[in-house]
């Protein structure tokens, strides 16, 4: 049995223009912009990483090795 929850409004100011094509994209998938909307803030919030895999990564690329030490100067240049 799933449970359901109740929606919360939000707003957001964005491009006119955006949302028009915003509009126009999800009319093309069959869809409303709201739930294209809840689409992409389910995908964003599913998008955090756990410390352990960021210690994994870290782990799995402690073989890199730039030879030497970098300045302060040159680790600071864009």
């Amino acid at each position: 049995m799933s449970v359901t929850r109740p929606m919360k409004n939000i707003t957001f100011s964005a491009d006119e223009n955006k949302i028009e094509l915003a509009r126009e994209v999800a009319r093309s998938e069959q869809r409303t912009l709201n739930d294209a909307f809840r689409d992409w803030l389910d995908w964003y919030a599913s998008r955090r990483v756990s410390r352990a895999e960021i210690e994994a990564l870290f782990e799995k690329l402690n073989y890199a090795d730039a030879g030497r030490k970098f300045t302060r100067d040159e680790m600071n240049e864009r």
